[in-house]
């Protein structure tokens, strides 16, 4: 972690060094979970992106650094490491941040994975895709124009569509209900094994095994 905040905080903006120096492109990977910053977004089902993250530092003892269009923080594990970003940018322009810092530590397209929230799947599921369209999520959308690609690697996590007609941005905005609340912790830790197994056991495997569960 000291060697973390040096190179995060010892750079300028001249002379920037990649936080993962030295590791093999093929063993980095950039998890963006997408939200919108400050507390009245908090707890909201369309920061389910940040949420996620949250949960996997907290877990493993990372501490967050505001960095360059978010915070970031490092989690190694066997070998590969694991840049956590939460974009600081606001959901609609989520791409400017994952494109700074797959440039930045030279992290390949098909090692970005992004977390984001999906009202087309039922509250919980948890389903990772290699490619797809934006479905109408706006984070997506600008990930793919900034981008120019939809083949990249997501993980969608369900809030459903319990809403009434034109309430849909209220919904999205709106906080988990006691229900939800009860059964995120699980859904959390679920979704903390993924982001782990997309880098140790490869997008394939990782779909095989935890896609519907």
């Amino acid at each position: 972690m000291i060697s973390f905040l040096q190179k995060l905080f010892g750079n300028n903006q001249k002379n920037k060094q990649p936080l993962l120096e030295g590791d093999d492109a093929m063993k980095k990977f950039l998890i963006a979970g997408l939200g919108n910053i400050g507390p009245k977004y908090h707890n909201t089902r369309h920061n389910i992106g940040f949420k996620m993250l949250d949960f996997l530092a907290e877990e493993n003892d990372l501490t967050w650094e505001s960095a360059r269009l978010g915070d970031i923080t490092v989690h190694k594990k066997k070998g590969r490491s694991f840049l956590l970003l939460k974009p600081s940018t606001y959901m609609n322009l989520s791409g400017k941040a994952v494109k700074y810092w797959m440039d930045q530590e030279k992290i390949p397209l098909e090692n970005l994975l992004v977390i984001t929230d999906d009202l087309n799947l039922p509250f919980g599921t948890l389903r990772v895709k290699t490619k797809g369209s934006d479905g109408g999520h706006n984070g997506l959308r600008d990930i793919q124009q900034v981008l120019q690609t939809t083949k990249y690697p997501r993980f969608r996590f369900g809030i459903s569509d319990a809403f009434n007609k034109g309430r849909q941005v209220d919904y999205v905005l709106g906080e988990w209900s006691p229900e939800e609340e009860a059964k995120l912790p699980e859904r959390l830790k679920k979704g903390s094994e993924i982001i782990e197994s997309f880098g140790l056991a490869g997008i394939n495997n990782t779909m095989n095994t935890y896609n519907g569960t």
